[in-house]
């Protein structure tokens, strides 16, 4: 069996999911800047300054095995809409959970989020043959417009 935090590429029609690394900085930098998500009170996202040390953040947690972090890729426009992870892996057991997600505002409630899930969530029981899969988000997490 694989273990959880190798670096895989997930596929779907509107989406690829792409390890994350230095350089979506800039795409991401610029939706932060664009959407402020970094504001909202019940994720946590970085800042435009934080940025960089988030994606470093994701990537040592990475090689310390507990999580593996995707930039989240539109298809249609080629270009970063977004970040999420497995995040809590536990290669013993194995389990994963799904979450420190977020998006651009121009494609949420698109379908995205959605595909990148069942993406994760496929790959997680049937190639990585985990015994269970959680997803994380916080119950106030819901849209605001």
């Amino acid at each position: 069996m694989r273990k959880i935090t190798d670096w895989t590429t997930l596929e779907g029609n509107l989406v690829r999911l792409v390890p994350l690394s230095m350089e979506h900085a800039s795409p991401l930098r610029e939706l932060i800047a664009k959407d402020r998500p970094d504001e909202l009170w019940f994720t946590t996202v970085p800042s435009v300054t934080t940025l960089k040390q988030d994606i470093e953040h994701k990537r040592q947690l990475q090689k310390q095995g507990v999580m593996l972090p995707f930039a989240v890729i539109d298809k249609r426009r080629e270009r970063v809409v977004g970040v999420t992870t497995y995040m809590n892996v536990d290669n013993h057991t194995p389990r994963v959970e799904i979450g420190s997600t977020w998006y651009a505002k121009e494609v949420q409630r698109t379908g995205i989020n959605t595909e990148a899930k069942y993406l994760l969530l496929k790959y997680a029981l049937e190639d990585l043959q985990c015994i269970a899969v959680e997803f994380r988000t916080h119950i106030l997490n819901q849209n605001q417009s």
